[in-house]
């Protein structure tokens, strides 16, 4: 999930701070009116506050389906708290507790045996069953949706009995099929069945039935409430139990709004992106972080620099490198995000999955911001100043001109090109800093339109074959849109990304020896270059709830997030641990 945010002029009467916005700015009326949005004063009804966890950063715009299998615009919980996984996958852990799934285990090289726990129940009372899951992945042979590439190498479904599930496979894809098992959220076969390919993909899903602790309850222009629901399943069987009556999920007109209702204790969890927010957590202001110091959020996703390898200068591995030791990263995560972020490892893994990082290949070929570096590897590979503009052409005396595009309004990222810009300058590289419409320019990178672009599309995941397959993936198509937007082949990269989706899970040594060799690929040739880490943006006042995630000793360490995707890393958890603050 990515907020993006426009700078604006100190919040309120704090002084303290620089807020964001990611369209224009507020009044103090549509403060007031949000303010009054969060205490239930607007369409949705009033909820009391002392049972209602209020939550903003997900939505920008109206709650408009609720279909589990459409993960870029669901409202808001409804993957996590209405429909559920077959397992949890705990990301700081690297660990996986069953969910909807008792357990799971590879009972052959080729086959995957599942048990689900008895006695769960959909929200309307018909019982969770084995053909309910079935049925959900099986809706994947649909071409449209998400998960259809599965069935490239899953050949068949079938339950077994009401509770057991057995799964066969032509090839044995342990990492990937892993990121399924609790990814995938199963919907009810008695409501889903007989739809069309285009209502199971475009349907609203109005008033939806899920396994989860929490039922819809009502929705409005400006929210989504969720409702708090008699004989959660997990309840009984794990001894969990959701805190929170209601959850109502504000949506965005501004992060400023945001940040004024954090203050204003209108607000308990904001997941947007907050410039600024290191001097509210170091002063008295009641506003928490998962870290109480930089980079104060967990890492969620890397930013990298995608360079077209399609198009001259950018195919020659040694102008790729060169422009690496350009980008003075540091000025980036300290001038721009004010320690928000973390600068990147060079081979661009998140901390999370630190123990695949070879550090000997990194000592070898790793790079950092050195400017007579750049210059003196430009000169050696033939780009050299002719003109004496102070800017290098081609080894045959081309003019080099590049555009970097991020989107208009996110404005973390134009200033992270600009500083990207004026780097690659020093070093003799003509870039500028370009700002296109966002659909626009996801028609550019999709389509190979264009010289540079930053893109952040993955999200930790389960393993690191997630990364390799985004940089690596082959064939390149006429249009890439989700993976190796660059379109650099490399037969080799490819075929160690496909070998390492095939090593189990539990094998640890046997990734490092695969992630290694892509690490060394990755630094030798620079398809694409890592900068920082983008944060799971979260903060959290405690004045109705405490006990939220962090990394204090005896604290729990969930995600403390909403975001799509993430409650399943732990975010439902997080729901089950808060505490009410007058307690």
């Amino acid at each position: 999930m990515r907020i993006r945010a426009r700078l604006l002029a100190p919040l309120l009467a704090v002084g303290l701070i620089t807020a964001c916005s990611g369209g224009g700015g507020s009044t103090p009326t549509q403060e007031a009116d949000a303010g009054s949005a969060a205490a239930g004063g607007q369409g949705g009804g009033s909820f009391p506050r002392n049972e209602t966890l209020y939550t903003s950063g997900t939505q920008w715009g109206p709650p408009a389906n609720w279909n589990p299998l459409r993960e870029w615009d669901y409202a808001t919980g409804t993957k996590g708290l209405a429909y559920e996984t077959l397992f949890l996958y705990d990301p700081n852990t690297d660990e996986f507790s069953p969910w909807l799934a008792e357990s799971g285990d590879w009972t052959g090289d080729k086959e995957y045996t599942l048990k689900l726990r008895q006695g769960i129940t959909w929200s309307d009372g018909k019982p969770f069953t084995a053909d309910d899951v079935v049925f959900t992945f099986e809706l994947g042979k649909m071409e449209t949706v998400p998960y259809h590439p599965l069935w490239t190498w899953l050949t068949s479904a079938e339950a077994v009995d009401e509770h057991t599930v057995t799964f066969t496979f032509s090839v044995a894809n342990y990492q990937e099929w892993a990121n399924h098992l609790y990814s995938r959220a199963i919907v009810p076969k008695h409501l889903w069945e007989g739809r069309s390919e285009d209502e199971v993909m475009n349907g609203a899903n109005e008033k939806p039935v899920g396994t989860g602790p929490y039922a819809y309850q009502t929705h409005d222009q400006d929210r989504m409430v969720w409702v708090k629901r008699d004989g959660w399943w997990a309840t009984k069987a794990l001894n969990k139990d959701v805190k929170p009556k209601y959850i109502v999920d504000i949506v965005n007109s501004s992060n400023e709004v945001a940040m004024g209702l954090l203050l204003q204790k209108n607000l308990d969890l904001s997941t947007n992106f907050l410039p600024g927010i290191a001097n509210l957590v170091q002063g008295d202001f009641g506003i928490g972080t998962y870290y109480g110091e930089p980079p104060y959020m967990l890492s969620a996703n890397t930013a990298w620099m995608w360079l077209n390898t399609k198009k001259k200068p950018m195919d020659d591995a040694a102008f790729r490198k060169a422009f690496a030791y350009s980008i003075d990263t540091k000025r980036i995560v300290e001038g721009v995000y004010g320690n928000l972020v973390k600068a990147s490892n060079p081979t661009g893994l998140l901390p999370q999955w630190e123990k695949y990082v070879d550090q000997n290949v990194v000592g070898r070929l790793g790079f950092s911001y050195d400017l007579d570096k750049a210059k003196s590897m430009l000169a050696e590979a033939g780009y050299k100043d002719r003109d004496g503009d102070g800017l290098v052409e081609s080894p045959s005396g081309a003019k080099i001109s590049l555009k970097l595009i991020v989107p208009a309004g996110w404005t973390d990222w134009m200033e992270a090109a600009r500083v990207i810009a004026a780097g690659a300058k020093e070093a003799g590289i003509d870039v500028q800093a370009d700002f296109p419409d966002y659909n626009a320019l996801v028609d550019a990178r999709n389509a190979g339109n264009f010289d540079l672009v930053i893109n952040n599309d993955k999200q930790l995941s389960n393993t690191p074959w997630s990364y390799y397959d985004y940089i690596f993936r082959l064939p390149v198509q006429k249009l890439q849109t989700t993976t190796n937007y660059g379109r650099y082949e490399n037969e080799e990269a490819w075929e160690l990304t496909q070998r390492l989706d095939q090593v189990k899970t539990d094998d640890v040594e046997g990734m490092k020896g695969i992630t290694s060799q892509l690490q060394k690929i990755l630094l030798e040739d620079m398809p694409v270059i890592p900068l920082w880490y983008n944060g799971l943006w979260s903060q959290t006042t405690n004045s109705v709830w405490k006990n939220w995630p962090s990394n204090e000793a005896g604290k729990p360490k969930h995600a403390p997030t909403v975001w799509r995707n993430w409650l399943e890393m732990g975010g439902v958890l997080m729901l089950t641990e808060l505490q009410p603050a007058a307690s």
